[in-house]
């Protein structure tokens, strides 16, 4: 069998926030049970040994939430124990996390050193625009708690990244945002999604202002690589890699649905974080296994539907690095990527300077 890659809810989508444009909201509001409550001990075991039963070479399990921080650190210290307990094949074994990084303390940041995690912080650009969209339970701006978190992080010498959500706010002023993130290095600028049904968001960005926006992002990407400290922005570097001959890691660069495993906390088990929903069950790991479920009606349907990439996708001239794009901004008609747009003007406008930058990284 294949690595085995699992994403946990551990606390479903319970989170002390209230961002504004949480995508799992929206899923939660769409599914017959909202909340799936937290994860016990009996579900952890079944996940862990199952994954064990079912992987060769690594087993790569992520934590995310809502707030997957709420499960407390005794959860996470169990839940490496069981994998230690189960990992009789010495396969590799990769963590990470991803948080919302106002709950991170001292004895969460030395687990995270002590066990190899990479952590995921959300943090939306300058202190003006994330608090502006990523405020907590009481209303209050969540910033100066987050950039706490960070500090605790480096203190600790924990890996880790920024995840900037890229609204319209930070689209519009992508060049300060930049500057606010750049000095950690690794970034990830994720687009701001529409809900489930296609219905935009105050805080969505169009066609037009994503593709502008990449244009920048690349600009900044370049300057930095050739002229100062290296920095990594997820997408352009797994653009860089498709240039270079290899494949991008990235699960919505690929062209089509992997495989990779949502477990909810009661045990659900979803083939994508993005289609958390009753009809993409694929069942729960306290009744069958991974490999079982992989090869179910349901995943063969999720697998066949993502495939489904138009004619004029597949003909276009920069087919072979958008790939059509993640499937979760064709929806609802899976037809039409809403980036489409985006990425032309991008690429008509970048592509060679990506092609001259690769050489160069390459080398």
């Amino acid at each position: 069998m294949p690595p085995i890659h699992i994403m946990i809810k551990p606390v479903s989508g319970a989170c002390n926030m209230r961002c504004t444009y949480c995508f799992y909201a929206d899923e939660a509001a769409h599914r017959n049970v909202f909340s799936y409550g937290k994860m016990d001990s009996a579900t952890v075991k079944n996940i862990v040994r199952k994954a064990f039963i079912y992987a060769d070479e690594s087993v790569s399990f992520t934590f995310q939430g809502g707030e997957p921080l709420l499960a407390g650190l005794e959860f996470f210290e169990a839940f490496v124990k069981c994998v230690d307990s189960f990992n009789s094949r010495d396969l590799d074994v990769l963590y990470s996390l991803q948080t919302n990084g106002t709950l991170l303390t001292d004895s969460f940041c030395r687990f995270f050193k002590a066990n190899d995690f990479l952590v995921g912080v959300s943090l939306d650009g300058t202190e003006e625009i994330h608090d502006s969209l990523r405020k907590d339970a009481s209303g209050n701006g969540s910033y100066k708690k987050v950039k706490d978190g960070i500090r605790l992080l480096e203190k600790y010498g924990v890996d880790f990244n920024l995840l900037c959500v890229l609204t319209k706010e930070c689209a519009l002023n992508i060049k300060t945002v930049w500057k606010e993130l750049s000095p950690h290095r690794h970034l990830q600028f994720i687009p701001c999604i529409d809900g489930l049904d296609g219905t935009s968001s105050p805080h969505s960005i169009d066609a037009e202002l994503y593709g502008k926006a990449l244009v920048d992002i690349f600009d900044l990407y370049e300057r930095h690589n050739l002229f100062g400290s290296p920095v990594s922005e997820r997408r352009i570097d797994n653009y860089l890699f498709i240039l270079m001959g290899y494949p991008p890691e990235q699960c919505g660069m690929c062209g089509s649905c992997g495989t990779y495993f949502l477990c909810e906390a009661d045990g659900s088990v979803f083939p994508c974080d993005f289609y958390v929903l009753d009809h993409w069950k694929l069942g729960n790991i306290n009744e069958t296994s991974f490999a079982r479920m992989e090869r179910g009606e349901v995943m063969e349907r999720f697998q066949r539907e993502g495939m489904q990439i138009p004619d004029a996708c597949r003909s276009c001239e920069y087919y072979f690095l958008c790939r059509g794009g993640c499937r979760r901004d064709r929806e609802p008609d899976l037809l039409t990527n809403r980036f489409c747009k985006s990425y032309k003007y991008f690429f008509e406008n970048r592509l060679e300077r990506m092609r001259e930058l690769a050489e160069i990284l390459d080398e």
